[in-house]
């Protein structure tokens, strides 16, 4: 009876230690004098995330109402208070100039337990670093030059596809052009990333991109357990914790596997991404704008860099190409001058594309970057403060060791103190001139600084060779299955419609 009491003892001071630090955090902003909003016990300032409110609308709602209040507003992430990033001169600090303090993004990952999440975007600290510098010379132009045959012939295989259908449809037909996207970003992203002919082109049930659609969506957990992780990393990786649901990981890593002992054994080369991780493996020096760079890569450290060039290179491509065609679909004018340039590019270079027939395709770039600014795939940046850090200018904002840091790219690309008419499609927001005039942090859809995008290069020209393409062969309106305006998915951590994109396509 004693022990009983004891232990019930010590076991209620415990809870009751924790929900007094649980409350503690929860008054953290209020206490400081600092605009916040009310937090949710649990799910802090996500209430409703996933169910009634995706993860982009929290971002803009929260900006839209703290915005002119300060440098920051307070946040709450879960359990924890975090930095809601207001005003561009403290958005500079944190990606570029103070960038040392601020060099991690505080997502959950365990290489040990869960290898595919020990990728390049979740590393910290040191071994990102080291990551970063091994594979910063695969990402160069000579490489994508390189890699450009190789998404030029999965173009080719697009456009095969989509006559066929306009054939068998005797003509213009409506089409869903959303997963025909998907399935071009997948073969590009198999081809080059894995080696493979995935064929989801032509099958769109590839186990490839089944496999791949289900990586982006699934996890191993529910969501209180995800908040955990999120809340809590260094406590999840003791419990050995796991993100990535063990069929999925079993998938990828047999890819990764089946493929190296293949070309290896095979001697055979492809001039893609996969070669440039084995080649890290074999421990072949590989040349980088800092010198000479001692690779080594082991077969998990490749899986998990290959599945994160899948992640960002399909998902993020694919759905900026839907969005792409919608807004070209609704704004003629737009469409017909890009098509010109198509074509007008494509006689100059007598009907190749090539990389340099590419680069020079200026406004289809516009395009591609004010679809971006206009349906930002990752509507917010996080990092992680590594220390103490006082706000330059305003002592009273004081963004403490640990904390997470929001940087919503998403909402600022909508304010109209940046872009006029935010709203409205209008690709000379990225004219030269208009990009000279404008601080470059007030365009983070590749992010900014040491931690941007390293496949940016890569993305760009995936995405413009396939609208180089499908402009040159077709012509794209919107119809009665057109949905206006488009509504967006509220489980994804990514911007992305909750339904297809259907347009009406006729060949030219």
């Amino acid at each position: 009876m004693g022990l009983s009491f004891i232990l019930l003892t010590i076991l209620s001071a415990l809870i009751a230690y924790v929900i007094h630090r649980l409350n503690k955090n929860r008054f953290y902003w209020q206490s400081l004098g600092i605009a916040c909003e009310e937090p949710h016990f649990f799910f802090g300032n996500l209430r409703g995330i996933q169910a009634t409110r995706g993860f982009w609308e929290v971002w803009q709602e929260y900006y839209q109402r703290f915005k002119g209040t300060g440098p920051f507003a307070g946040f709450y992430w879960f359990f924890k208070p975090a930095v809601f990033v207001l005003e561009p001169d403290l958005i500079k600090h944190i990606l570029i100039k103070d960038f040392h303090n601020f060099s991690d993004r505080g997502f959950f990952h365990n290489e040990q337990d869960d290898p595919l999440s020990g990728q390049l975007f979740l590393l910290e600290g040191v071994k990102w670093k080291h990551m970063r510098q091994k594979l910063s010379p695969t990402f160069t132009s000579g490489k994508m030059k390189f890699m450009f045959p190789s998404v030029v012939k999965v173009g080719g295989e697009l456009i095969e596809v989509l006559d066929k259908l306009l054939v068998e449809k005797k003509g213009a037909s409506v089409l869903e052009i959303k997963e025909l996207m998907a399935r071009y970003t997948t073969d590009v992203i198999g081809s080059c990333a894995f080696g493979i002919e995935c064929s989801s082109l032509k099958d769109p049930n590839a186990e490839f991109r089944l496999m791949g659609s289900r990586s982006l969506v699934e996890h191993k957990h529910n969501r209180l357990f995800i908040g955990f992780m999120a809340s809590f990393c260094d406590l999840a990786r003791k419990l050995h914790m796991k993100q990535t649901p063990d069929d999925i990981e079993a998938f990828f890593m047999r890819i990764v596997k089946e493929t190296v002992d293949y070309r290896e054994k095979n001697n055979v080369r492809r001039n893609d991404f996969m070669d440039m991780l084995i080649d890290m493996k074999n421990n072949k020096m590989m040349k980088s704008e800092h010198g000479d760079v001692q690779t080594n890569l082991t077969l998990e450290e490749i899986a998990a860099q290959a599945f994160v060039f899948f992640n960002a290179g399909f998902e993020t491509s694919s759905t900026t190409l839907g969005f792409a065609l919608y807004e070209l679909a609704k704004n003629q004018q737009i469409q017909d001058r890009a098509r010109k340039e198509v074509v007008e590019k494509l006689h100059k270079f007598e009907g190749e594309l090539s990389y340099e027939c590419m680069k020079e395709m200026v406004y289809l770039e516009q395009i591609l970057m004010e679809t971006l600014r206009l349906y930002t795939v990752l509507p917010v940046l996080n990092r992680v403060a590594l220390e103490d850090y006082v706000v330059p200018g305003n002592p009273k904002y004081v963004i403490k060791k640990g904390m997470q840091v929001l940087i919503p790219s998403g909402a600022i690309h909508r304010d109209e103190r940046y872009y006029p008419n935010p709203l409205e499609f209008n690709p000379d927001n990225f004219s030269p001139e208009n990009v000279a005039q404008r601080d470059s942090v007030l365009f983070l859809g590749f992010g900014e600084g040491p931690r941007n995008c390293i496949g940016l290069r890569f993305g760009k020209m995936e995405a413009i060779i396939g609208l180089a393409l499908l402009l040159k062969h077709y012509r794209f309106s919107i119809c009665e299955k057109t949905q206006i305006p488009l509504t967006y998915g509220k489980v994804s951590y990514l911007i992305g419609t909750d339904r297809g994109i259907y347009l009406k396509v006729e060949k030219i």
